[in-house]
């Protein structure tokens, strides 16, 4: 479901808009890239800056949103499945909630799933109705410079997330040897020379790790050119239906990039705590090289704290945190060709006698 605010949406309403439109940003990147952290930054130090934030999952339960440092005033969530196949079903809507808000909104970024392909979301901002009342700013796209293979690049989105990128990102270079992340930069620029490519720290000399990029560099650029993507709109336009109300979107672009990639997703939810040993032994052991990333938050029967849980590949970090309410056991894996029965008969062994 959509979370939405209650005020409903007019077409005849007073939106107090920039003469320019509402400026939105884009946040996309490969599954474990650092997107949420970036996200959390921007909402840290946007300072005065009124940010409004859409986030989208994709799988069964909600990971991302819970964990923002604030989602209750200033997230609309979307609802499950890549946003860029349920766009204007769910897109438009939300970001007309926001506008529609009695408290100003200075700047809207969208976090998209690991796995969307950014183009149809940033052609929404460029056609009507939003097109008169938004100004996309520009499509960040972050890459995990450790992880990076050629594999991630068998995947379509994956691809498409670098080709349409204005500002790419080059993130966790304090994980990748210097040679590697050369390599990487090389391979950016053969495929969008003309991006903005940030290899960012403090003192200039440190490689950039956890998204940690002054705000200026990415918000407010003014880098995305809508006349590159004439003929894109073009095409999208064509798929969609003429209606007088501005708030009915019987539009149905749909994306084929998940059936080419074979991206799936599965869920695992428990309220019975996991074994740390067996959880361990079945990471190091038994998790099939099929799983490319996994999130979410784990509870060990002897251990008080909420554990949140990310794994990019075969690398996996345990933070701990403190439980909001019940603790509960909620995983979401994701990957190609997953044998989902195998997997959650393997997680339910991994839980306490």
């Amino acid at each position: 479901m959509i979370q939405l605010p209650t005020q409903q949406a007019s077409p005849q309403t007073d939106l107090k808009l920039p003469k320019r439109g509402l400026p939105v940003t884009i946040i996309t990147g490969f599954l474990g890239s650092g997107k949420t952290t970036l996200l959390n930054h921007i909402l840290q130090d946007c300072q005065d800056l009124k940010v409004a934030v859409l986030v989208n999952e994709f799988g069964d339960i909600d990971i991302d949103s819970q964990l923002l440092v604030s989602v209750e005033e200033d997230m609309v969530q979307l609802s499950n499945g890549c946003i860029c196949c349920t766009i204007n079903d769910d897109l438009v809507e939300a970001v007309y909630s926001i506008l529609e808000r009695n408290e100003k909104v200075d700047h809207l970024v969208i976090e998209t799933t690991g796995i969307a392909d950014p183009l149809p979301i940033a052609l929404t901002f460029a056609m009507p109705p939003l097109r008169n009342l938004t100004q996309l700013d520009s499509i960040v796209t972050l890459v995990d410079a450790e992880a990076f293979s050629p594999q991630h690049f068998e995947s379509e989105a994956a691809l498409n997330q670098v080709s349409y990128a204005d500002i790419i990102v080059l993130n966790k270079t304090d994980l990748a040897a210097p040679q590697q992340v050369d390599t990487l930069e090389a391979w950016v620029r053969e495929q969008k020379g003309e991006a903005r490519i940030l290899r960012w720290s403090l003192t200039g000399l440190r490689p950039s790790q956890n998204s940690n990029i002054p705000l200026p560099l990415i918000l407010d650029t003014n880098l995305f050119q809508p006349e590159h993507y004439t003929a894109e709109a073009k095409a999208m336009a064509e798929t969609t239906h003429d209606h007088h109300d501005p708030h009915c979107h019987d539009h149905h672009h749909h994306s084929n990039h998940l059936v080419n990639d074979g991206l799936v997703s599965m869920a695992f939810e428990s309220d019975q705590p996991f074994d740390l040993d067996k959880f361990q032994d079945w990471l190091a052991d038994d998790l099939s090289e099929n799983v490319f990333r996994a999130k979410g938050f784990l509870w060990f029967g002897t251990i008080t704290p909420r554990y949140i849980f990310q794994l990019s590949g075969k690398r996996y970090t345990l933070d701990a945190d403190k439980w909001p309410a019940t603790p509960k056991t909620q995983l979401v894996l994701i990957g190609r060709e997953l044998d989902t029965p195998k997997l959650q008969h393997q997680l339910r062994d991994c839980l306490t006698s």
